[in-house]
């Protein structure tokens, strides 16, 4: 598979120096950071997964930044990770929840709809 799911679903690339800019950047919209690494096998099923239904991810109208946290050690600190990929959620700079690993899209929309309802409270 040739495409790339950064490009794809139009993902700005983020890091620990550059987040909190980034993220006011986003304004009202709905953050989704990917948190990925470099031959993370369960990672490469993730993105595989996105690209396979990329109509599908983009109706979810989520503003995504991704992050190779195997190269910025301090990412994965401040989100606090132990495993990876990791779906992290923020609105207006707070942070709404995560989603651990890739279990499907079907879970992955409920993550998402579940972000929002935390926005709307």
């Amino acid at each position: 598979m040739n495409e790339n799911v950064f490009a794809r679903l139009g993902m700005q690339e983020v890091h620990s120096t550059t987040l909190e800019e980034q993220l006011a950047q986003a304004g009202e919209r709905l953050v989704c950071i990917f948190c990925w690494g470099v031959d993370c096998f369960n990672c490469e099923v993730a993105k595989k997964a996105m690209l396979a239904k990329p109509e599908a991810v983009e109706k979810l109208d989520l503003a995504w930044m991704h992050g190779n946290v195997y190269a910025d050690r301090d990412l994965a600190m401040k989100f606090g990770l132990h495993g990876i990929p990791v779906f992290v959620f923020y609105h207006r700079g707070r942070k709404l929840g995560v989603a651990t690993g890739w279990h499907g899209y079907a879970q992955f929309e409920a993550a998402v709809a579940n972000a929002r309802r935390k926005i709307a409270a």
